[in-house]
């Protein structure tokens, strides 16, 4: 989109932990001191990507010209190996795998899965490869709009100490598809190259080598979910929102959306008790479209409503989510009342599973619509949406990405966090400001010692301090 700021796609800043930081201990407090359990074990979401749609529908970012890899997207994969490169944020010696056929509109067989450890482009590390099967078999067939469970795969080499060399090393998921797939399920923006062998080559995921996969893909296909087994403690935390959550505009294998950079604090702050996947759909709306079927997809993938039992409450070991979301449904004219129904209506479900909600405010969006009038009412509904957000009662913790992020003189967002649209930011530097909740009300700053002094933000109580420092006593109970 069309940009009127002079500002580099590489002007970007890191962190955004820090901003959820000390709401993420306040929420999962609870859950990380449940000592009843300690000790025992439980499948916990190292890895997700929201099935976004029937492939080629959604957004894919750098992607190649895919025509060499397949035919029509009605016929899809044609007897051909997938390896699929992604960044686990939990490592350990169990794995299992979900794929998805959800958007598929025939049954979809697949056969031949291995896990390995990724070399270097599409080779894996030799011996590394382990076989997945479903059901002890070595196939699986998933009907239309279904999905289904590996079995679990021992990986015996990640042990204690691996655990700590792993830690940011990416996993080869490998996978062949048995005659034609149809509709491909798959997740458009994955901004990590995966790689693809040809139609009617056959299957190589027994392969360690990458010569029979001369196509490479900036998106993810069939699969879903990668969960590990971990101790029962471990909580994880969804990052749920659209394209800024997704990653939109942030460098290609560099790991660096938003949510990459919370995992990093949060390892920091709790090592291994805790887990972040990213759940961003780049278009997705929370209130449209109402109907999402494979014959008429919808770019932005279903409503942020309709994907929340897939997406965020069937993961293993899910205990918060942080919601930044509204801006695409402001743009496509929903009315501020609108949003706010959707998002008392998304809360109310969240709680319903007994799960903590962080509620992010919108961001500014203005100087993004070419149209004066229109872009001043839009930016006007969303700053009714941020005032409810800032006054609401019903989420556990609000993290206000809107004060962080926005120029209070012009009320567009601050160049520095601009990329080469003025929609919004996707790797930033995001202080609190301020992070409050129903029970504290902190402020801690969170950007790096370069930004600080240009972006500040004002304590709710006490004095800001560095998130990293934060303190976590497990014993902790939320105050009143």
């Amino acid at each position: 989109m069309h940009s009127n700021h002079a500002t580099s796609p590489r002007r970007r800043f890191l962190w955004l932990g820090g901003l959820v930081l000390t709401a993420i201990a306040v929420v999962g407090a609870a859950a990380l001191a449940d000592e009843e359990n300690r000790g025992r074990q439980k499948w916990v979401a190292s890895w997700a990507a929201s099935a976004h749609g029937p492939y080629p529908s959604g957004n894919a970012v750098a992607q190649p010209n895919l025509s060499f890899a397949f035919g029509s997207p009605a016929v899809g994969a044609n007897d051909q190996t997938f390896r699929l490169v992604l960044r686990p944020d939990l490592w350990g010696n169990k794995f299992r795998l979900r794929f998805s056929n959800v958007f598929g509109v025939q049954p979809l067989t697949l056969d031949d899965a291995y896990i390995g450890l990724q070399s270097s482009a599409g080779a894996v590390v030799r011996n590394s490869n382990r076989p997945v099967t479903f059901g002890r078999r070595g196939s699986v067939t998933i009907p239309a709009g279904g999905s289904a469970w590996s079995d679990a795969v021992d990986l015996e080499y990640v042990g204690d100490g691996a655990k700590l060399y792993l830690a940011g090393k990416k996993m080869a998921v490998s996978f062949h598809v048995v005659g034609t797939s149809g509709l491909m399920t798959w997740h458009a923006k994955s901004l990590q190259t995966s790689y693809l062998s040809g139609p009617g080559t056959g299957s190589h995921g027994a392969d360690e080598g990458d010569e029979a996969f001369p196509n490479s893909t900036t998106s993810w296909y069939f699969l879903d979910v990668v969960e590990v087994m971990a101790p029962s403690d471990t909580l994880l935390v969804v990052a749920f929102g659209d394209s800024i959550t997704d990653g939109t505009a942030s460098t290609l294998n560099g790991d660096d959306r938003w949510p990459d950079d919370l995992s990093r604090r949060l390892h920091a702050a709790y090592g291994s008790r805790v887990a972040v996947v990213d759940e961003g759909i780049g278009g997705n709306r929370i209130l449209t479209p109402e109907v999402y079927t494979p014959q008429a997809p919808f770019s932005g993938g279903p409503r942020a409503l309709d994907r929340l039992e897939r997406d965020v409450f069937s993961l293993g070991g899910v205990g918060a989510i942080v919601w930044l979301e509204g801006i695409n449904d402001l743009s496509a004219g929903s009315t501020s009342d609108a949003v706010i129904a959707g998002i008392q209506q998304g809360a109310q479900l969240i709680h319903g599973r007994g799960l903590r909600l962080i509620q992010a405010t919108i961001t500014s969006a203005l100087g993004n619509n070419a149209n004066q009038a229109a872009d001043v009412d839009r930016d006007n509904r969303r700053k009714v949406v941020n005032a409810f957000i800032r006054g609401a009662s019903i989420f556990e913790s609000m993290a206000d990405m809107d004060a962080a992020t926005v120029n209070p003189l012009t009320g567009m967002m601050r160049d520095e966090f601009l990329t080469n649209s003025t929609l919004g930011p996707s790797t930033i530097c995001i202080p609190t400001g301020p992070v409050t909740s129903r029970w504290r009300r902190r402020s801690t700053s969170a950007c790096s010692p370069r930004r600080a002094a240009a972006i500040t933000t004002t304590a709710t109580e006490g004095r800001a301090r560095d998130p990293a420092k934060v303190r976590f006593d497990p014993a902790a109970r939320p105050r009143a």
